[in-house]
């Protein structure tokens, strides 16, 4: 399958991360992953969730929403109620962070992710990830810069989509057009030293072959490293 930007099948959009771009959160991103770009917000509050009072550990939750022009027309604001795919992202997004935060060290804290979509293109989720991942590491640098954390809470990791077009062809970083296209596809989010966070996704219209999935998973595992080295080094100011 030939892609419309000229990319390589395992090639990735190009990503910038630009850091604190808020004044007052406690940690914030603008990332750019390709034509998409979210805006992610880190707040730091005290207090938990009921379910968690009386328990040793913080709590972590996630906000995500399309802002009304992120999209082609007009997306509605979800005023009253959340839609179900709004849900379902928050959900994952909220998911994967947990599993990748020592919230035991945050005891009786709660964090709050706000991303919000400024431009879709495809991959929405895995650019919060990213940006997520970016702006927890200015909170808790910061956290412990200040002496409030002794040890480091947070695991390096990152998230990647991929796309089966059908035969032998895997897509990496699928843009919305080829998201669109593509017989099945896949969010993986795994650890710099190659742990499993979540798989997300499956066929779309048809089954998947076993072997193809288990590619993708791998092909998507690799990216893992690299990704956060690429955040790391735009966090210390290099030059992606």
């Amino acid at each position: 399958m030939n892609r419309k930007d000229g990319r390589a099948a395992d090639e990735r959009r190009p990503l910038k991360i630009t850091p604190r771009y808020l004044d007052y959160a406690e940690g914030s991103t603008l990332v750019e992953l390709g034509k998409t770009r979210v805006l992610v917000a880190v707040s730091l509050t005290p207090g938990v969730p009921r379910h968690m009072q009386g328990k040793r550990s913080g709590w972590l939750m996630a906000e995500y929403n399309l802002l009304p022009r992120s999209t082609t027309s007009r997306t509605q604001r979800e005023r009253f109620k959340l839609g179900g795919r709004t849900q379902e992202v928050q959900r994952f997004l909220g998911r994967a962070f947990r599993a990748a935060v020592d919230l035991e060290m945050l005891p009786n804290q709660t964090i709050v992710i706000d991303a919000d979509v400024i431009q879709a293109d495809g991959g929405t989720r895995v650019a919060a990830i990213l940006g997520g991942y970016a702006a927890l590491v200015q909170l808790f640098d910061d956290l412990v810069k200040e002496g409030k954390l002794d040890d480091w809470p947070l695991a390096e990791f990152a998230a990647i989509s991929l796309g089966w077009a059908g035969g032998e062809d895997i897509l990496l970083d699928l843009n919305a057009s080829e998201d669109e296209k593509v017989f099945a596809d896949l969010t993986v989010v795994g650890t710099a030293d190659g742990q499993i966070i979540e798989i997300h996704g499956g066929g779309e219209g048809q089954p998947v072959p076993r072997r193809v999935y288990e590619q993708m998973v791998e092909l998507g595992l690799r990216q893992i490293p690299e990704l956060v080295a690429e955040i790391h080094k735009q966090l210390a100011g290099g030059v992606s």
